[in-house]
């Protein structure tokens, strides 16, 4: 397997529709990062949640899920399941995040992912993050649109085990959910890491990627 990359980033951008979609799609990819590059910026983007008690557990989460970072995070107010009627809303919280950072990546929901939230959203990505590497983190759920991803980020048995950590004890309002789980979480890390020869990974989609090989 070909491993390519430009180097560690110094900022990095991650999106959700949903409070816990970062942690979920790449918490443990943001701990690698971080504790690989203490300072390293991170400006996160939730679109809904604000006002309420998930925006406290998303604050405390991704201050865990990013030690010794410089976390900007901003939770706006957008009804959970009706982005597409406030696509307006939407589209300028994430002009007003490009307005702020120049990042060497962003994470975000894959553009072909079945919930209408996450899908509308990486679908705006791309016009205001043109010249970026996007990455689209995967969400397990009962829709079962898991597809075959095309990049990977191993995680060591620690990092995964960490992040499962994590999700339990900084989500409370979502530990009724059946899928939400130490075996759901750490299963498709499992899956993933099989998929690259490790032993775990998180995977994600790339609809465009720029190389330089001959530097």
């Amino acid at each position: 397997m070909i491993r390519l990359g430009a180097g560690r980033p110094d900022r990095v951008v991650a999106v959700a529709a949903h409070c816990d979609d970062i942690a979920i799609g790449a918490g443990g990819t943001l701990l690698a990062l971080c504790r690989a590059r203490p300072g390293l910026r991170v400006d996160a983007l939730v679109l809904s949640g604000g006002g309420s008690e998930r925006e406290q557990e998303e604050q405390a989460a991704l201050t865990a899920f990013c030690p010794d970072a410089d976390l900007r995070l901003t939770v706006h107010k957008l009804p959970d399941g009706r982005l597409p009627a406030h696509w307006e809303e939407a589209k300028a919280a994430v002009e007003e995040l490009r307005a702020r950072t120049e990042p060497d990546l962003v994470l975000a929901p894959r553009t072909d992912d079945a919930h209408q939230d996450h899908r509308g959203l990486a679908k705006l990505i791309p016009t205001a993050f043109r010249d970026h590497l996007v990455l689209g983190y995967e969400i397990v759920k009962w829709d079962g649109d898991l597809g075959r991803p095309a990049v990977y980020q191993p995680l060591s048995t620690e990092i995964a085990e960490e992040k499962v950590r994590l999700l339990q004890e900084h989500y409370p309002s979502q530990r009724h959910r059946p899928w939400y789980d130490r075996e759901a979480f750490l299963g498709l890390a499992r899956i993933r890491g099989i998929e690259c020869h490790e032993r775990y990974a998180e995977a994600f989609a790339v609809t465009k990627l720029k190389l330089d090989l001959g530097g």
